[in-house]
């Protein structure tokens, strides 16, 4: 919820700017599975509704949610630097990746995204084309394709953002 991950937001920048005091330059990475579950669900319930609010490609969600989470690290990380007199540049990049489209992982997803379900709410999903699977025993969630990435479009302007000694945020990338 969102209590709790500002909680852990902050938390985490913390740490970060202490890094960042000790003289380290740094990218920050997420993940960005429950995020992207919990748009992808919100866009499909706005999609069934009188408006018809378009289903987004789970490309699109990746972003969405890149952007969101990188939101709110850029905003705890600036907070803290400048609670400790730090005048450090912050910049969160929406990243894709470019992939092998005869992955692998494109014949068996396992990336769980989103919210646990119960066994008869799977059913009734994967009836609707949806691929679950279980969860460490925690429940049943959807999962997507996470092939490996090959190259990482536009590295060139996280390199030169941190020459030019900003903190970079990027995320889990949408392939392409």
């Amino acid at each position: 919820n969102l209590a709790e991950q500002m909680a852990a937001v902050k938390s985490t920048s913390r740490a970060i700017v202490d890094l960042i005091e000790q003289g380290h330059r740094v990218v920050v990475t997420h993940g960005n599975g429950p995020h992207v579950g919990m748009i992808d669900t919100a866009f499909e319930a706005a999609a069934m509704t009188e408006a018809h609010t378009p289903h987004l490609p789970m490309s699109v969600c990746v972003a969405l949610s890149q952007g969101y989470i990188g939101y709110d690290l850029q905003n705890t990380l600036r907070e803290e630097l400048l609670d400790r007199g730090m005048q450090v540049p912050v910049a969160t990049l929406i990243t894709q990746v470019i992939v092998d489209e005869n992955d692998p992982a494109f014949k068996d997803p396992s990336k769980p995204i989103g919210s646990h379900f119960s066994q008869a709410e799977a059913e009734v999903m994967m009836r609707n084309g949806y691929v679950m699977k279980e969860d460490a025993g925690r429940g049943w969630r959807y999962v997507v394709p996470s092939p490996k990435p090959k190259h990482i479009c536009d590295i060139s302007l996280a390199q030169t953002l941190m020459a030019m000694r900003t903190v970079v945020i990027v995320g889990g990338g949408g392939g392409v």
